[in-house]
C-alpha cells in the first residue's frame, strides 16, 4: 500500500440521539448555527416520487445571487449597515481557497469574517488572531467585524478605521454569493441598490430526484443509536448513504473485482427509494423549513418509517457552526445527517474534517 494511503487526515464524526417533541432539544440550534451550505440530499425510502408538500417546500427555497468584483467594503455601506442589522444575511466569497486565497464571509449576526495570508493581514491593520490551523508558524489570520457594534457607524472613529483599511490600505474584492432570508421590500431594496452597480447574475437552487429500484438498506431502530442490536452503527450508516449518493451497488459478492462493499447488516430491501437532490446557495431557514415539513410527512398514515435529511456545507468556508473556524487540509468536510423517525425521535450525525473543532 502506498504511505499516502496510510496517512489519513483525523476526522471528527460527533453523534446524539433525541426526540424534536423535546423541550431540550437542539435541533433547532444546530440547523440554524450552519450557516454556508451548497448541497442537500433527502433520502426517503419506500417512495418513489417526491411528495408535493416537499416539492412544494424546496419550489420556496430562497433565490441567491453570484456578484462579480464586488468590494468588501461595500458591506460598510451606511443603507446596507441597516439591512445587515437586521439578520438573516448572507455572503460567502465565490470560489476562493481557505489554504491559499483570502477568504470572506458575512454572516446572519452581522459579524464579517476575514480568513486572512500573512501578508494581507499585516498590510490591512485591523486587529485579528492566528488562525487556529497552522504549521509551526502563523501564515494565517482571522480578522472578525461585527458590523453590529454600535461603535461601528458611519462618523465614528471605529467606522473609519475599518473603511480605511478595507477601501485603501487593502481594497479587498471577490465574487460573492448572496442571499437574504427572510426577504423584505425594504431590504429587498437595498440589495437590489448594491447589485445594481455591479455585475451579477440572480440563480436558482438545482433539484435534482431519483427513483431508486431494488435497494438494500439497513435496519434502523430510534433507540439504537450506537448499532449495539437492532441497527448499523453510525459510521455504517454513512457509508451506506454515501454508496446510494454515488449510485453504488451495495449487493456485491466478496469476490467483485470492482467493489466488495455490502449494506450493513441487519438490512432489508426495499423496491424503491428517493433520494432528492438540492445543489445552490442555501440558508439555514430554509434547510429548517425543509426538515419541518419532513417531521409533518413522517407523521402521515402510510408513510415511511425514517427518512434521512443531509446537509453539506461549503470546504472553503471561513466557519462551520456558528463562528467556529474552518479549516480544509484535505478535504474541508463539515456536514450534518438527520435521521427522522415516525415516533418523532431523530439521530443527529455532525461531521468535520481534522482542521474544525467538535461541533456543537
Amino acid at each position: 500500500m502506498s504511505s499516502h494511503l496510510e496517512k489519513c487526515a483525523r476526522s471528527l464524526l460527533v453523534c446524539e440521539k433525541s426526540s424534536f417533541m423535546n423541550e431540550a432539544s437542539r435541533h433547532e440550534t444546530h440547523v440554524c448555527k450552519h450557516s454556508f451550505n451548497y448541497k442537500i440530499s433527502v433520502l426517503i425510502p419506500e417512495c418513489g416520487v417526491l411528495p408535493a408538500d416537499i416539492a412544494n417546500v424546496i419550489s420556496h427555497f430562497k433565490s441567491y445571487f453570484l456578484v462579480r468584483d464586488l468590494p468588501v467594503y461595500k458591506f460598510l455601506d451606511a443603507k446596507f449597515l441597516d439591512t445587515v442589522k437586521k439578520g438573516g444575511f448572507y455572503a460567502l466569497s465565490y470560489k476562493t481557497r481557505i489554504d491559499e486565497d483570502n477568504v470572506v464571509a458575512l454572516l446572519s449576526s452581522g459579524h464579517l469574517v476575514l480568513s486572512l495570508d500573512k501578508d494581507t493581514y499585516q498590510q490591512l491593520g485591523l486587529e485579528g488572531k492566528p488562525s487556529e490551523y497552522k504549521h509551526r508558524k502563523d501564515m494565517r489570520y482571522v480578522v472578525t467585524v461585527d458590523l453590529t457594534d454600535k461603535s461601528l457607524v458611519p462618523g465614528t472613529k471605529r467606522f473609519q478605521q475599518v473603511l480605511l483599511s478595507l477601501k485603501e490600505r487593502v481594497p479587498l474584492k471577490s465574487d460573492f454569493l448572496l442571499t437574504r432570508c427572510p426577504p423584505g421590500a425594504e431590504e429587498d431594496g437595498e440589495l437590489q441598490a448594491l447589485l445594481s452597480q455591479h455585475t451579477y447574475e440572480e440563480c436558482r437552487p438545482t433539484v435534482i430526484s431519483r427513483s431508486l429500484t431494488d435497494i438494500p438498506r439497513p435496519s434502523l431502530h430510534p433507540s439504537d443509536l450506537r448499532g449495539n442490536a437492532h441497527s448499523c452503527t453510525p459510521v455504517q450508516f454513512l457509508e451506506w448513504l454515501g454508496s446510494v449518493n454515488l449510485n453504488i451497488r451495495c449487493n456485491n459478492s466478496a469476490s467483485s473485482f470492482l467493489s466488495t462493499y455490502v449494506c450493513p447488516e441487519p438490512c432489508a430491501t426495499v423496491n424503491k427509494v428517493l433520494l432528492c437532490t438540492v445543489t445552490g446557495f442555501i440558508p439555514p431557514e430554509d434547510v429548517y423549513a425543509l426538515l419541518q415539513e419532513l417531521r409533518r410527512c413522517l407523521a402521515e398514515p402510510g408513510f415511511t418509517d425514517w427518512v434521512s435529511l443531509t446537509v453539506h456545507g461549503f470546504a472553503d468556508s471561513p466557519v462551520s457552526w456558528g463562528a467556529a473556524e474552518h479549516g480544509f487540509l484535505k478535504g474541508g468536510e463539515n456536514f450534518y445527517n438527520l435521521v427522522c423517525f415516525k415516533n418523532q425521535d431523530y439521530w443527529l450525525h455532525m461531521a468535520t474534517g481534522s482542521q474544525d473543532g467538535c461541533p456543537p
